[in-house]
């Protein structure tokens, strides 16, 4: 498929070495249950040692995400840690010599934005800003990235007489302009981005750049998941895609390509929650496309395992589907 990075949401070995050798880019993750030994500086390096400083030689390791969207969990205590967490892990990486291969940063929700229109006013929430302006004192530091997931489909969801379905899907539509900055804008996700942008200004900083660490469309949903269909799956992606081919900017920062990471590879058939949910995938478990968004090739048939090797398997199919990835279109 000629994938070119992929990001996951731990650093399991299994597919770090798979990938050996390969041109293929790794964002690693450390999930929120490992924030509180984050916290002890040695824990921190010990893990970088065990997780990441092994497959480097091979592997194109280049960023950690410590945590995911942190803010969303409502636990002080996890929210307290992300920082010292974040700061032992660039640490243990200085130490190691290897702070200039491998980036620091964590993935936040678009709710961590209490306004976003018109983008130029875009805002953090207020109850959550003793935890965010230390943070982006720490990126601004290191020159790492600011990490958003951004979901048009459910702003479109939770307001389809609001939010024309053609702006959230990248199809022709008459936009909206900025009334403080005039800038006109053709599509919903990079309105949010710009918002983030804003934020990130109105607290102090102006040299934090914007990535999109989860973005998609559902192509299945519960019937109150307005807007969950195939075709729908298919525009947003699609359209995203050659967005992301253009290397266009959005309309506050033209001269900064996009960078975004689309969720996700498989349908995703045990997780819990709404029925869109388990069906962001470009594909199915057994490997057929769930629709046709013109990338090469076919995965290979993925044979039922027998009960002998199903566990095997089944962690294998687990774990592929945690990947989200990007694409360098020019080389499909």
């Amino acid at each position: 498929m000629n994938v070119s990075r992929i990001k996951l949401y731990d650093a399991d070995p299994n597919v770090l070495i798979a990938f050996s050798k390969s041109n293929v880019e790794f964002a690693v993750g450390l999930g929120n249950e490992h924030l509180q030994n984050m916290t002890n500086p040695s824990k921190a390096q010990a893990w970088i040692q065990n997780h990441v400083q092994p497959h480097l030689s091979q592997t194109k390791i280049t960023c950690i995400t410590v945590g995911n969207e942190v803010s969303n969990s409502n636990d002080t205590n996890l929210m307290q840690n992300l920082l010292p967490a974040m700061q032992n892990v660039h640490g243990a990486l200085v130490n190691l010599g290897l702070d200039q291969l491998v980036s620091v940063t964590t993935a936040h929700s678009f709710n961590i934005i209490a306004n976003s229109y018109p983008p130029s006013n875009g805002v953090f929430r207020q109850d959550l800003m003793q935890y965010i302006q230390p943070l982006l004192e720490f990126l601004s530091q290191i020159n790492s990235p600011f990490l958003i997931n951004a979901y048009p489909f459910f702003a479109y969801k939770d307001n389809p007489d609001e939010v024309p379905l053609n702006y959230a899907l990248f199809q022709p539509n008459q936009g909206m302009v900025d009334s403080k900055t005039n800038l006109h804008y053709d599509n919903m996700l990079y309105a949010q981005i710009d918002a983030v942008y804003a934020a990130i200004k109105a607290v102090g900083y102006s040299n934090i750049e914007v990535r999109i660490s989860e973005t998609g469309w559902p192509s299945k949903g519960d019937p109150d998941e307005i807007g969950a269909t195939p075709q729908n799956a298919l525009l947003y992606n699609g359209n995203l895609m050659r967005r992301i081919e253009k290397k266009e900017g959005t309309p506050a920062n033209p001269s900064v390509p996009i960078d975004i990471y689309v969720f996700a590879l498989f349908n995703e058939n045990m997780k819990p929650g709404p029925a869109s949910e388990r069906n962001y995938g470009l594909y199915y478990p057994d490997g057929n496309p769930v629709y046709n968004i013109g990338l090469q090739g076919y995965l290979p048939e993925m044979v039922m395992p027998s009960k002998s090797n199903f566990l095997s398997v089944n962690y294998l199919v687990c774990t592929i589907t945690c990947l989200i990835f990007s694409w360098e279109l020019s080389r499909l």
